[in-house]
C-alpha cells in the first residue's frame, strides 16, 4: 500500500514513511499538480471566436453596443470566414473588469 492510498483511505492513522516512500509522494504530487496546471493553461490558451449574438449573451448586451464599441475602438470583431467574430479573451477581458490589451 502506498501513501497515496493510505490518504484516499478514510480513518486516523499514525504510520512510519520511509524516504524514499515521502521523496516519492512528493513528486507524485508535483506531477499531478502541474499536469492539471498544464490542462488548465492550455484551455485558457485555446481561442474561440464566438458570434455576436453570443457575445451579446455573455456580455449582457445589446447589439448596438456592440457595434458603439467597435465605433470607439473598445471591442473590435475579426473578420472570420467572411463573418465577424470577436476573440473570447477580448471578452473575458471586458468580463473580468479589465481594458483589452493591444
Amino acid at each position: 500500500m502506498n501513501l497515496k492510498e493510505i490518504l484516499q483511505e478514510s480513518g486516523n492513522v499514525t504510520i512510519a514513511v520511509s524516504l524514499v516512500d515521502l521523496k516519492q509522494f512528493a513528486v507524485d504530487i508535483i506531477e499531478s499538480t502541474k499536469k492539471e496546471l498544464e490542462d488548465v493553461v492550455i484551455a485558457d490558451k485555446a481561442e474561440t471566436y464566438p458570434s455576436p449574438k453570443r457575445v451579446c449573451e455573455i456580455l449582457d448586451v445589446d447589439a448596438s453596443t456592440l457595434w458603439r464599441w467597435n465605433k470607439r475602438g473598445y471591442l473590435c470583431p475579426a473578420e472570420v470566414g467572411g463573418k465577424r467574430r470577436y476573440r473570447m479573451s477580448e471578452v473575458n477581458a471586458i468580463l473580468n473588469g479589465g481594458r483589452i490589451k493591444k
